[in-house]
């Protein structure tokens, strides 16, 4: 029996949310053939979607969960992830590294489909692509795709029209906001790429971060989803080999080893004058990464969690 894809295993979580849309707070519709979930760009969307939209993006290798959690003594949901193989999961599939330009429309685009194109340089590092019979993409948006948007993402993925399901949502909307908190353990992967770490050690990975209330537009939204992570997220990497690297590279993966932490991302992309390349890169991890080294048995634990900064962020 043939392993199911990584877009095979995303679309059998589409299938399973357009079978049941209307209790996601979802819609569907048929754009040049293509399958379209909208899950908060017109429609109301939920948390619900958010967690199943995070699910198709990881490949469905893992799950998904909201439990209840609290910032500032304040009620809000804490949303984990737990990850079985992180590299195909976070790095192959759920990292939003596919920036969709297609006339006047733009989005982040995520999840497997990014594997099926294969053009970012990450793939030739991670060594994985995959030719699938169908494609799943997430795209970070506040505009559905139309027949144009549909046709760009065909000719790159290489799939019938019919075999493309694309998943839409705003970041300043529940689903949104809850996809983008649920990559707490993609963004830990990321940083340890970036500091030149052998991320194929790492076996699995545990997070959570608290969701922060429903931005009253993208750029506000874009914030506070980030502060999540950045001061609220926490993740647990299991990992294989030598502790003596772990110790040398550990201090440098929280977002507590950026320059720009310590204030709200907003403030901080304010202060960078609106523009994402001015942004120290190394911000963009969790608030306490730990790794637990199965082989000999000894964890370390590195950052900590800024509880008054996400208040900040989350109720001011």
């Amino acid at each position: 029996m043939a392993v199911p894809s990584l877009n095979d295993r995303a679309a059998a979580v589409c299938r399973s949310l357009a079978d049941d849309a209307s209790a996601y707070g979802a819609s569907v519709s048929t754009v040049g053939a293509a399958r379209v979930i909208d899950c908060g760009v017109e429609a109301p969307g939920s948390l619900a979607a958010g967690r199943m939209m995070a699910r198709a993006c990881l490949a469905d290798l893992g799950t998904v969960s909201i439990a209840p959690g609290e910032i500032a003594g304040r009620p809000v949901p804490e949303l984990s992830v737990e990850v079985a193989h992180p590299v195909a999961a976070c790095m192959a599939s759920q990292y939003a590294g596919w920036q969709v330009s297609v006339g006047d429309y733009f989005a982040m685009g995520s999840g497997p489909m990014r594997a099926a194109y294969g053009k970012e340089p990450l793939y030739d590092a991670i060594g994985f692509r995959e030719r699938p019979n169908r494609a799943v993409g997430a795209l970070e948006t506040g505009k559905l795709p139309d027949e144009a948007v549909v046709s760009y993402f065909l000719e790159r993925t290489g799939v019938p029209a019919p075999q493309l399901t694309l998943l839409a949502a705003p970041t300043a909307s529940l689903a949104g906001t809850a996809q983008v908190v649920a990559r707490s353990v993609e963004t830990a992967l990321h940083k340890l790429h970036e500091l030149g770490f052998d991320i194929a050690r790492v076996v699995s990975g545990f997070g959570h971060a608290p969701v922060p209330p429903v931005a009253g537009d993208d750029l506000a939204a874009i914030g506070r989803s980030n502060d999540a992570v950045l001061y609220g997220g926490r993740v647990v990497l299991a990992v294989r080999g030598d502790d003596e690297s772990l110790a040398e590279t550990g201090p440098r993966v929280p977002s507590s080893a950026s320059r720009d932490h310590g204030r709200p991302f907003a403030e901080i992309f304010d202060r960078a004058g609106g523009d994402f390349y001015q942004l120290d890169p190394m911000l963009f991890s969790p608030a306490v990464v730990a790794f637990e080294n199965l082989d000999t048995g000894r964890s370390h634990c590195f950052g900590e969690r800024a509880p008054g900064v996400l208040g900040e962020s989350f109720f001011s």
